[in-house]
């Protein structure tokens, strides 16, 4: 079921992971900013779509994780952007001859059989200099930054004073930096300065994963992302409510994750000093 958030701005929200589809309506068409995750649910988002009256124009994948990079034959076949950077990764991908197995071994197994892959990672990447998506709709700034997979992007819908956030500032995750780059921790902290740096023009927050968000809590969840970041980086315990006795999602697997990624960066440091 799409939602409105903001004018001319929809989300269809996932059952399992909670991933944030956008829709954003243009003059001649709908901009589809990361479909999924499973059959069923982009079945039910291009019904819908459809009783809107207008077509799918375009589409863009934040990032080349799995689940931002899907597709239905249902969505059309519009351009499905995505960076340069997130585009080489999804071909990257692809030229292995079993490149399926592969995505499927990654999938949750509640939902292997019922993701499609078909159409998977099917970007089409802009060149590095483009700092809008090209498209007969309302200017959608493009934010790429280093943060969390290579090729991340965040949008700004100027115009209707809405951020599209990836897979970053969610009420329900900790951040999870991109543990295969250089500087993990400092290209997260890097990413969250470039967010910050549009605050005072959002009105609304669409993260990947979780709920909607106000202009009251854009800086508030940037904080809090900067605070797990931080202690990360020093090795210190954190109190982050996503992973704490309140939490409300995801307590079977993220503290696991939380203390997955600590080992990981310590083992870092160990090994050759390079930082978190």
């Amino acid at each position: 079921m799409l939602t409105q958030v903001a004018d001319g701005v929809l989300i269809h929200q996932s059952e399992l992971l909670r991933n944030n589809t956008v829709v954003v309506q243009g003059r001649a068409g709908m901009l589809v900013v990361d479909p999924g995750i499973t059959g069923s649910e982009m079945a039910c988002l291009a019904s819908d779509l459809r009783e809107l009256g207008l077509p799918v124009v375009a589409g863009f994948s934040t990032h080349p994780d799995w689940d931002h990079v899907l597709w239905h034959a249902g969505l059309g076949a519009a351009p499905r952007y995505g960076t340069a950077r997130c585009a080489a990764s999804m071909r990257d991908l692809r030229s292995n001859a079993d490149w399926k197995a592969r995505v499927a071994e990654g999938l949750p197994p509640e939902i292997a059989e019922e993701t499609p892959l078909d159409l998977f990672g099917l970007i089409t990447g802009l060149p590095a200099e483009t700092t809008r998506i090209p498209w007969d709709g309302p200017k959608v700034r493009i934010l790429e930054h280093p943060a969390h997979a290579e090729g991340h992007a965040a949008l700004l819908i100027e115009e209707r004073r809405v951020l599209v956030a990836g897979d970053m500032l969610s009420d329900i995750l900790v951040p999870f930096p991109d543990l295969d780059a250089p500087d993990p921790l400092g290209d997260y902290l890097a990413g969250l300065r470039l967010l910050e740096g549009v605050a005072d023009d959002v009105d609304v927050l669409i993260p990947g994963h979780g709920s909607v968000g106000g202009a009251d809590q854009i800086r508030a969840r940037i904080a809090l992302d900067r605070a797990y970041v931080h202690a990360l980086r020093d090795g210190h315990a954190t109190e982050d409510p996503r992973i704490g006795p309140s939490a409300t999602f995801g307590t079977d697997w993220l503290p696991g994750v939380d203390e997955w990624q600590r080992q990981q960066l310590a083992e870092r440091k160990k090994r050759d000093g390079t930082p978190g």
